[in-house]
């Protein structure tokens, strides 16, 4: 059996921010910065998307639309939280409301820091998340030649 690879498909959501992170988000789409160079293409459809990119704290209102678009990728998948407020809870961990970060409802693989995260730093997060995407996959392949010896 052969297996073809993608092109990253990233799929972006907010919790519930100032923006601050969404826009620099945006920022890495332009020509400045040039995510699609990587080959990553953006998506809003998460039956299509690889990487998860989550911007905001987790509250109660969205903890089930964050849990749902992660159930809804395909494995293997891979789940970056952007900015201080995805990360921890940010400023606003001690509202009523706020769960905390995104590890507080779904597994996350990279964290990138910053108030707001930088595009460099979101680049370099995303990156890294390819790089973990890539050793899931393989993982992955692994135990289907494993089954298919079987």
């Amino acid at each position: 059996m052969s297996y073809v690879t993608k092109s990253p498909w990233v799929i972006h959501y907010d919790g519930s921010s100032c923006n601050g992170c969404d826009i620099e988000v945006l920022a890495c789409l332009t020509p400045m910065y040039d995510v699609e160079r990587f080959g990553i293409i953006n998506t809003g459809n998460p039956k299509h998307a690889d990487v998860f990119l989550i911007t905001g704290a987790v509250n109660e209102q969205n903890k089930g639309v964050v849990k749902q678009i992660y159930e809804q990728m395909p494995e293997p998948k891979v789940v970056v939280a952007i900015g201080i407020c995805a990360t921890s809870g940010g400023i606003f961990k001690e509202c009523y409301n706020i769960l905390g970060g995104t590890d507080t409802v779904i597994p996350v693989d990279v964290y990138v820091p910053g108030c707001a995260a930088r595009p460099e730093a979101i680049i370099d997060g995303v990156v890294k998340g390819l790089g973990v995407l890539a050793e899931k996959r393989e993982t992955m392949i692994a135990k289907i030649k494993i089954k298919e010896e079987a």
